[in-house]
């Protein structure tokens, strides 16, 4: 399975797809098509933790200051779940590989799985 879940409105999102190679991905702009429980449950799992796919820099993180506030794992698995800019994003499912965010490292080893 190939899955990437992004934000068509994202800059960021919109320069790392033009470098990987999609065919044959799902693209599932997540402002219009909002993730299920089941896929933000699959993606825990790949990554290891809720927190892994949790964006500190959306700005409802400061509005409803969360900094804050100690977040349990099922509170941050119910934000991205509510709120699709608290994911980490872009965020590719390669079968059973995950890679999360937009550090070079990250955005690099995809489009390495991809090729």
């Amino acid at each position: 399975m190939k899955h990437i879940f992004y934000l068509s409105t994202c800059d960021t999102c919109k320069r790392i797809l033009a470098q990987w190679n999609t065919d044959g991905c799902t693209l599932q702009d997540i402002k219009t098509e909002p993730m299920t429980a089941a896929q933000v449950d699959q993606m825990i799992a790949l990554a290891g933790s809720a927190e892994a796919l949790f964006s500190k820099r959306a700005r409802k993180y400061k509005e409803l200051g969360l900094k804050d506030k100690n977040l349990s794992e099922a509170d941050i698995r119910q934000l991205i779940i509510d709120e699709y800019t608290f994911l980490k994003r872009p965020v590719l499912v390669l079968d059973e590989q995950i890679f999360i965010g937009n550090s070079k490292k990250v955005v690099d080893a995809a489009a390495a799985a991809l090729a």
